[in-house]
């Protein structure tokens, strides 16, 4: 009988649960609201329009979306029967523990640590700092889409346990 050696493999954990990043969809089932990646970024549609091409033409698909992270706009166009990537997002509520130089220090409902999201820049950044130094119990909410991780919203922790 063959080696069976060669058919042993030794798999090293991902970290995650192997789950894709992206899923296709077919452009004519984007909506207004919904997610889609766009030259490598995940985008939020804000704007759509199909418009019927010449006699043995395809429907084209034009879409404007704001990338989720930083606010950029982009605008693409796709013929309506092909297949676009849609971004899995996803979003979860974190409790700030310490905020250390540009980094948070969250933890989640079951005590597992988190101290790779940066501070929020602008506005929301000082704010949150601020409320922070003042002593408040803070959670905050973390978008995740594509590998990338950013703190998008925090509010101020309910008082009182259940």
């Amino acid at each position: 009988m063959a080696d069976d050696a060669q058919h042993e493999h030794e798999f090293e954990a991902a970290g995650d649960s192997g789950a894709s990043t992206t899923f296709p969809l077919q452009c004519s089932a984007l909506r207004k609201g919904g997610f889609v990646v766009m030259k490598g970024r995940p985008c939020k549609v804000i704007d759509m329009s199909t418009s019927k091409t010449g006699k043995h033409g395809h429907a084209k698909v034009n879409y404007t979306g704001v990338d989720i992270f930083n606010n950029r706009k982009y605008e693409d166009m796709s013929p309506s029967t092909h297949n676009v990537d849609v971004p899995n997002v996803g979003r979860a509520e974190f409790t700030l523990i310490d905020v250390a130089e540009d980094f948070l220090s969250l933890m989640d409902d079951s005590g597992e640590m988190k101290e790779d999201v940066k501070v929020p820049e602008g506005e929301l950044g000082d704010k949150l700092r601020e409320e922070f130094a003042e002593g408040k119990e803070l959670l905050v909410t973390i978008l995740k889409a594509m590998g990338i991780e950013a703190a998008i919203s925090y509010k101020e922790a309910p008082k009182g346990g259940q």
